[in-house]
């Protein structure tokens, strides 16, 4: 369907539905080849904020303020805000000029939640020094029917557009507090984008219950750096063991036909020459060359 023959209203929604499926890390490249289509600025900008809010909180967005890393969630949302605990400031982020908006200060009740909130960032802290390249954590509290509870983020990335792919690595765990024995639920996700003449996506995510005894806040904290550590390794381990797994026999059992895999680039270009040659010999008649039709198998 042409754009010309949409409504506005049909405008906006392809516009939204397409900038929020944009792989992390090319939102602004979508957004980019989206103007070029619609030709309408001021269209393009509205939807462009909407989006990029929910963009940063679908990929935890990381961002430094007064030194320190903010990961951007839902969870801390207030309405097209974000709140950091750590700075104690709500602010706007426009995705699309990389800029801070209406940054405002708050205060924070400093009750026990708060003070575990602190001790828990701390030893997740050395665990994400330790075991990432550039990874940012940030701890969140969370008051839901009157009980408290922490949100423990961590994300990671490599944004690779000149080699042609993208990759994120989080984790999301949520527990909440109690004097003895305390569940913990996480959630750790992989997404890439592959893009050199093929347009690959792979997403993998696994979910997880756990428990934990509650001794005190120290004992707490670095148990539960204990167990992210122990949780992430595993699912790293089975990660890169279900892409060795990808065989032939994987690719070929989601296709509809049944075609050779040689995992090899085919140089279209070298077939393109070789088949002018072939196919408009001097002499004028066709002639079938051995060594050409090998070099196509090849």
């Amino acid at each position: 369907m042409a754009l010309s023959t949409l409504s506005r209203k049909e405008k906006e929604k392809a516009i939204h539905r397409l900038l929020i499926q944009a792989p992390p890390g090319e939102f602004v490249n979508a957004f980019d080849d989206l103007c070029l289509l619609i030709r309408d600025e001021k269209l393009m900008h509205h939807q462009g904020e909407c989006a990029g809010h929910l963009h940063c909180q679908k990929y935890s967005l990381p961002l430094c303020i007064d030194g320190n890393a903010v990961l951007l969630s839902h969870h801390n949302v207030m309405g097209d805000r974000f709140f950091d605990y750590q700075s104690k400031l709500s602010f706007k982020y426009d995705l699309l000029q990389n800029q801070l908006k209406d940054i405002q200060s708050h205060g924070i009740l400093r009750n026990e939640a708060e003070y575990l909130r602190n001790v828990v960032l701390c030893a997740l802290k050395l665990y994400v020094n330790d075991h990432y390249p550039a990874g940012n954590c940030n701890v969140l509290r969370k008051t839901i029917h009157r009980k408290e509870f922490l949100i423990a983020c961590i994300e990671d990335h490599s944004y690779n557009a000149g080699a042609f792919w993208n990759g994120l690595w989080k984790s999301k765990w949520i527990f909440q507090v109690y004097p003895f024995l305390t569940q913990i639920t996480g959630r750790m996700f992989v997404q890439a984008h592959f893009f050199k003449s093929v347009n690959l996506h792979l997403q993998i995510a696994k979910d997880l219950k756990e428990s934990l005894e509650v001794v005190n806040q120290a004992q707490l904290a670095l148990s539960f750096a204990r167990l992210v550590e122990e949780q992430e390794n595993r699912f790293q381990m089975a990660v890169l063991e279900e892409l060795q797994d990808l065989s032939s026999q994987a690719l070929r059992g989601i296709l509809r036909r049944d075609l050779p895999v040689t995992r090899t680039l085919i140089d279209w270009q070298r077939i393109l020459a070789d088949l002018t040659l072939v196919m408009y010999p001097k002499l004028g008649y066709v002639i079938y060359s051995r060594s050409v039709l090998c070099n196509w198998i090849i």
